[in-house]
């Protein structure tokens, strides 16, 4: 019989905690656990029922569903739902890591071209999945601005080209999907995670977004904002958009996890550059884009490098956080990158 042990901490929420024993084929037992608040009591029970007998192949939704079939009409379930519960059964049967069985590094380097960030993207991921590097925290410095545009976009699509060229903004692509990113030096709060898939095991796409920012919501509050998490990958308040996230996990064995947050603004010239079209805007309660975003400057009157001062403190406290630097070996293969990859046409305009 096989013992094994996972925690999900509910973004917003609550944490939970699932001890299983599986015959390698089925659950034999179950016991859930956590802060969550949960009326009746014994509802706890007919939770850990429905679990036991499960295959342990079943499926985060299938594990779900037969939580929620189980849960009678009158319980209250407070900091966690069913598919909390699934999750972390989940993460268990799969032996998952949690943010705190890392030793985890901080990069912070001087501003940098932004083919380089994203070169740099690349190498860290895959340094990470080798095992060559230990999980990184690092904070991106913008030298010039840019588009940055997803793997998946075609430039025509989301780019004024004439535009940009009027403000020389170049254009580039990054590795992950998502949409076009508009940056500005001294403008932005850029930041990446790279870390081993097992961190984020059990999770879908969905879930891993949320959990892996929840960190920054924690942040954002201690700096007097009302910071949610907006499905798939917003980060906003009550006032508007913050920032977007973007995910790209390689088979390798690490996830690529990165975050823009508007510091300020030129939204006169963002709308200019990007074709923020009506479709884009039309699950975001607003049709107007410049209204859409409301940066970090205008909710906290406080200076840039204070709120990624606050970023780096409350990661530190939650997790551990060593500083670190690039090593040339690094520096060297992402320069590489950026001659082979992320600075030609072929890369850039492969969907055009």
């Amino acid at each position: 019989m096989t013992q094994s042990h996972g925690e999900y901490k509910v973004p917003g929420g609550k944490l939970v905690v699932a001890d299983i024993e599986h015959d390698g084929e089925r659950i034999t037992s179950a016991s859930i656990a956590g802060d969550f608040f949960l009326e009746p009591d014994d509802a706890l029970d007919d939770i850990n029922r429905a679990l036991t007998g499960l295959s342990t192949g079943a499926t985060t939704e299938d594990i779900a569903a037969a939580v929620s079939r189980a849960i009678r009409p009158d319980a209250v379930l407070l900091g966690f739902t069913p598919q909390a519960v699934a999750v972390t059964v989940r993460r268990a049967i799969a032996r998952a890591t949690s943010w705190h069985d890392f030793d985890w590094q901080l990069i912070h380097t001087a501003p940098q071209d932004p083919q380089l960030h994203l070169a740099l993207d690349q190498v860290l991921a895959e340094e990470v999945a080798a095992g060559q590097r230990k999980p990184t925290l690092r904070i991106w410095e913008w030298e010039k601005p840019a588009v940055v545009i997803g793997s998946f976009q075609s430039v025509r699509n989301e780019v004024d080209l004439e535009a940009a060229r009027k403000y020389n903004i170049p254009v580039v692509r990054r590795i992950s999907g998502g949409g076009a990113m508009f940056m500005e030096a001294g403008n932005v709060v850029t930041y990446s995670l790279y870390a081993p898939t097992s961190l984020v095991e059990g999770m879908s796409f969905a879930d891993s977004y949320a959990f892996l920012d929840d960190w920054v919501l924690v942040a954002l509050r201690k700096l007097g904002v009302n910071a949610v998490y907006q499905p798939l990958n917003d980060i906003a308040s009550d006032h508007g958009k913050i920032g977007g996230a973007a995910q790209k996990r390689l088979g390798s064995g690490a996830v690529m996890h990165h975050v823009t947050m508007s510091y300020n603004i030129d939204a006169d010239k963002m709308v200019e550059v990007l074709r923020i079209g009506r479709e884009k805007l039309s699950d975001k309660g607003t049709k107007s884009a410049k209204k859409r975003v409301d940066p970090l400057k205008a909710q906290t009157g406080k200076p840039r490098a204070e709120i990624i001062d606050e970023l780096v403190a409350t990661f530190r406290s939650l997790y551990g956080l060593h500083d670190d630097e690039l090593t040339p070996e690094e520096l060297e293969r992402a320069e590489e990158l950026v001659r082979t990859k992320f600075d030609t046409d072929e890369w850039l305009y492969r969907l055009p």
